[in-house]
């Protein structure tokens, strides 16, 4: 592929070796990418504190073809969200949203939607701090539906008949709805319409209006945001304790 220049998000590194490091990143053209940035480690390094995580940044590199790591040759700063990775909940929040990347983002596979959609929600986590709950769901929810995961909420999975406004249904193992004539009594929970409305709305706007569209209904959201944990859990074959997925 010879040399590539993108704009990126740096979600973590990892010590190479004494003096170098593995950069992680989520990359406008080019998916996530995996690359080597010699002489990162040491104290005069042209990479300086690019390479924090939850940069945004223009990286240049050089990739072999069927080679994964690639050779990082340039990194330009042009967002440092360092100030805000030293918050405990933003650090928190962020670094499993970085998790979910690195497990739902295929290496070298451009997804400008997912770059977008992990740009903003971190622009807009860094001004609403108090609504990172907010954007953890509204996350999960795009992540999903990019990968083509998420299930319909506004049918009944059976019979295919629209919800009413106020009609409670019932969630299945496959995390479909159906309504109560189509559920039998068999279901894992209710869900009501509130919740509904939560799931179904985060796909008609950006994070912003969805955190004043959801702002009085933080229930509805703690409970919407456990059931994509599930679905996620289920995509990437992990539990997960919290907000951390727990490995093999």
């Amino acid at each position: 592929m010879g040399l590539v220049e993108t704009e990126a998000l740096v979600l973590r590194t990892y010590n190479l070796s004494d003096a170098d490091k593995i950069v992680v990143s989520l990359t406008e053209k080019q998916g996530l990418v995996r690359g080597v940035a010699k002489g990162a480690k040491r104290l005069k390094s042209k990479f300086g504190g690019s390479l924090e995580p939850f940069s945004i940044v223009n990286i240049t590199y050089f990739q072999k073809e069927e080679m994964e790591l690639v050779s990082i040759r340039d990194i330009e700063l042009r967002k440092s969200y360092f100030s805000d990775a030293s918050k405990p909940e933003f650090l928190q929040k962020f670094s499993y949203l970085a998790d979910l990347l690195t497990k739902f983002a295929p290496p070298h596979d451009p997804n400008e939607r997912l770059y977008n959609m992990s740009r903003i929600c971190l622009e807009t986590g860094a001004v609403e701090l108090e609504s990172l709950d907010i954007i953890a769901l509204y996350f999960e929810y795009w992540i999903l539906k990019l990968g083509g995961y998420l299930p319909g909420w506004k049918h009944c999975s059976k019979c295919a008949k629209e919800f009413g406004n106020a009609e409670t249904a019932d969630l299945q193992l496959d995390f479909n709805l159906t309504c109560a004539s189509c559920s039998a009594g068999r279901s894992v929970e209710r869900i009501g319409p509130a919740e509904r409305r939560v799931f179904n709305e985060a796909q008609n706007m950006p994070p912003g209006k969805f955190i004043v569209f959801v702002a009085k209904s933080r229930t509805e959201v703690t409970s919407v945001s456990g059931i994509l944990k599930q679905i996620i859990s289920r995509v990437i074959d992990r539990e997960f304790v919290g907000e951390t997925s727990l490995t093999a």
